[in-house]
């Protein structure tokens, strides 16, 4: 490990500089470049299964370019970046692209295999992809981010990485140069076009207001309920007269669990007061085969032109599989809102409200903050700075970027000294 009193000052200072613009946009972006080698690429072999594809090693791919795309099906960043995934897979897939997919999970509905085949089906993903419930495959490339996308060349080594959203046409270029590089011809340099919708629309960067917020007790924060909260067992709940922009609150019989709420009785409703385009909720109904219909309220009213893609104009939606709903968008100028969901049957888990649409995602599951006795608010001035300074601290002592440990290959990848999605999920940080 270098003596960080012998880094040059000018090379701190402009680290230090870059590193809080990233926080401050949500953004942490690419650092490898298509000429940098950031070491071989990990073995695929910790997958705990594999979807429309038989099982790939390093040396089946061997002369291929590959592009590891790393994802988790309820992350709004990623479906953004899928359109452009499946554009690259499709164009250069005969001119020696291979894309793979590495789902690996945030929530434990994820770790179910027919969730991941459904989502491959609903998002019309045909590429291969590697199931790693086991973070295996994570940990194998020293990986903190959803999304995250690594750029191998045909012998093996790893050029590129790109975190997070956006750098589009950048990554083709990478795609493009590795794929000459290795002797493949014959396809258009015109970057690809797309045309999303739903969730893969892009992102809105000039609304900036609102965290993600997760409800379970383990990583949530604002909860605004009178008296708190009971962890892991039924409790009453009730929202109060007024919400600060960013509180939450619960009305009716929940049990609140380390990673969901859960809904004991019918009409239970979820308050947000929010300041973002879009309002997106994970959540599924609590026993495999149900339904929970629901009904959403924007300032009081329906939403109207406001809805979501699985709401109509009135808020009515119904809740069949444990999935990322997409329950707001707005077109008119962004103003604080209070959104509210009633949910007409007992029998719903629901996860995070994903007013937050960051634009880059981390998370390790063995790492976490200490969890709260009670859910309440605390100052984010000394969170605003720890992550980002370990994040710094993490660039300086890999200078060859977080996803290369030198010799990750010969010994277990180190724990990350932060994760992005605590990170996200534990200050206001600013999201569109």
């Amino acid at each position: 490990m270098p003596n960080i009193s012998t880094i040059n000052r000018r090379r701190f200072l402009g680290a230090l500089t870059m590193t809080f613009a990233a926080a401050k946009f949500g953004t942490v972006g690419s650092y490898g470049s298509p000429w940098s080698n950031e070491g071989d690429v990990p073995s695929l072999h910790g997958a705990t299964g594999w979807l429309n594809s038989n099982p790939l090693t390093p040396e089946d791919l061997r002369g291929r370019v590959v592009l590891v795309d790393f994802w988790t099906y309820t992350c709004v960043n990623w479906r953004r970046t899928l359109p452009y995934v499946r554009a690259w897979a499709e164009k250069y897939g005969s001119h020696g692209l291979v894309v793979i997919g590495v789902h690996t999970p945030e929530f434990s509905f994820e770790h179910t295999v027919d969730n991941i085949r459904w989502a491959l089906k609903d998002m019309r993903i045909s590429y291969p992809v590697a199931i790693d419930s086991d973070y295996a495959i994570w940990r194998a490339f020293n990986n903190q981010y959803w999304p995250a996308c690594y750029f191998i060349e045909a012998k093996g080594h790893i050029r590129h990485h790109q975190f997070g959203e956006g750098d589009y046409e950048q990554s083709e270029v990478v795609i493009q140069h590795l794929l000459a590089k290795s002797g493949h011809s014959g396809f258009d340099r015109t970057p690809v076009s797309v045309d999303p919708i739903g969730f893969e629309v892009a992102a809105n960067l000039n609304s900036l207001r609102s965290p993600e917020t997760y409800v379970g007790y383990d990583q949530t924060q604002n909860f605004a309920s009178p008296h708190g909260a009971a962890w892991n067992k039924p409790h009453a709940y009730e929202i109060p007269s007024r919400l600060e922009v960013n509180d939450w609150a619960l009305a009716g019989d929940w049990t609140a669990g380390k990673e969901a709420i859960r809904l004991n009785q019918p009409n239970g409703r979820i308050a947000f007061r929010f300041h973002a385009r879009d309002l997106n909720l994970v959540m599924g109904p609590a026993g495999q085969g149900t339904s929970v219909p629901f009904r959403v309220h924007i300032d009081g009213q329906p939403p109207t032109a406001a809805h979501g893609v699985d709401i109509d104009g009135q808020g009515n939606g119904t809740v069949v599989e444990q999935r990322l709903y997409q329950l707001i968008r707005q077109t008119g100028p962004i103003v604080d809102r209070q959104f509210e969901v009633e949910f007409l049957d007992s029998g719903v888990a629901a996860l995070t409200l994903r007013s937050a649409d960051r634009r880059s995602n981390a998370a390790n599951p063995q790492v976490s903050f200490q969890r709260r006795r009670r859910w309440t608010t605390t100052p984010w001035s000394i969170q605003a700075f720890q992550p980002q300074l370990m994040h710094l601290l993490r660039r300086l002592i890999f200078p060859h970027g977080a996803s290369a440990c030198p010799n990750r290959n010969t010994k277990p990848a180190p724990r990350p000294l932060l994760c992005w999605r605590d990170y996200c999920s534990r200050r206001p940080t600013y999201v569109y």
